[in-house]
């Protein structure tokens, strides 16, 4: 008993160890990135282009980086939620639960959802250069497209497969389509979709490989699907490679808002998941 007893304790405080040393790595890096990019966290840098020598240390901002990557982010989440929500539906109403394609989908979007960023990036880079288009917002758009789909689909399945059977069952009972089922399985998953977009959009807006073969860089904001876009990550590491201290200075500022606009995601994400929970039949 006393041996239970001390082995329980020994546990509890590995698992608070490890917690601690997670949340201290966690505590450094803010605290790292607050610390020297604060100071240079100015409205005239969140709010205007990159001016002449902007490189260099003099004045300018990271507007670009920061239209380019909403345009791309809330447009490839648009388009991977249009392409994930029919596919989970298929998989969990339409064929049947022990179906061999819905296991091998299943399979299939489990080793996409690990293959790392730049293997997207020059898959995308392939398919652009077959189809003669050149970096552009739309490249940026395809790649991180590609890249969230898995997240998306995988996200949204788990919480699919936890809708009641008995619930699908009353449903069919009334006579209701499979069409039909889907709007009941759709409230069900309205957890599931918000936390999967958060999951998503925070991995597609720090993705720096992936749009580095596709989007390009440029200084100005891109007007139509064909011009170059920046982003919030490649204008980090364009200037965090800088021999210059206030143009490293100023990556670690946009390093700091890239950090807080995904705080402001997850906050969002989590406000909408408990908004939808109220809906879901446990």
């Amino acid at each position: 008993m006393k041996r239970k007893y001390i082995e329980e304790k020994l546990f509890n405080l590995l698992m608070i160890a490890a917690t601690l040393v997670v949340f201290g790595f966690f505590a450094s890096i803010i605290w790292t990135i607050a610390r020297t990019g604060f100071p240079e966290l100015t409205w005239e840098m969140v709010s205007r282009l990159p001016g002449g020598g902007f490189y260099l240390g003099k004045e300018g901002g990271i507007l670009n980086a920061i239209a380019g990557s909403l345009m791309i982010v809330l447009s490839s989440a648009f388009l991977g939620l249009i392409i994930s929500i029919p596919i989970v539906f298929y998989m969990n109403v339409y064929l049947k639960k022990k179906s061999h394609l819905a296991y091998l989908t299943r399979l299939s979007f489990d080793v996409l959802f690990g293959i790392p960023s730049i293997v997207y990036g020059a898959f995308a880079f392939t398919l652009m250069i077959f189809f003669g288009l050149k970096t552009s917002l739309l490249g940026g758009i395809i790649v991180i497209t590609l890249l969230i789909i898995p997240i998306f689909v995988r996200s949204m399945d788990e919480v699919a497969k936890s809708v009641p059977k008995d619930l699908l069952e009353a449903a069919y009972s009334l006579g209701t389509t499979r069409w039909e089922v889907c709007k009941v399985v759709l409230r069900q998953i309205a957890p599931g979709i918000a936390t999967a977009t958060l999951l998503s959009v925070g991995r597609a807006i720090g993705d720096a490989a992936g749009v580095l073969f596709t989007a390009g860089f440029t200084d100005n904001i891109p007007t139509n699907l064909n011009e170059p876009a920046a982003t919030l990550p490649l204008s980090v590491f364009f200037q965090l490679s800088s021999p210059i201290p206030e143009v490293r200075e100023r990556a670690y500022a946009a390093a700091l808002l890239l950090t807080l606009i995904v705080l402001a995601l997850s906050i969002a994400g989590r406000i909408t998941t408990n908004r939808f929970s109220k809906h879901k039949i446990k």
